[in-house]
């Protein structure tokens, strides 16, 4: 699994965004997003860009570190 680090997530609000962000993702599978950690890791079905993730992310209302 691959993962990749979230700022600015502070509630539970946060992290369903973020999952619902990285879901919508073609190609990517078994998001889970931590509150604690600020962590959100995924498994690739075929290749995806960071750029792609970063974007999705950042549209969510969130930065990736």
């Amino acid at each position: 699994m691959k993962s990749i680090t979230i700022k600015g997530m502070s509630c539970q609000h946060c992290v369903m965004a973020v999952t619902r962000a990285l879901n919508g993702i073609e190609g990517l599978t078994r998001v889970e997003v931590d509150l604690e950690t600020g962590k959100a890791t995924f498994e690739e079905t075929k290749p995806v860009e960071m750029e792609t993730i970063v974007a999705a992310v950042r549209k969510a209302g969130y930065d990736v570190a």
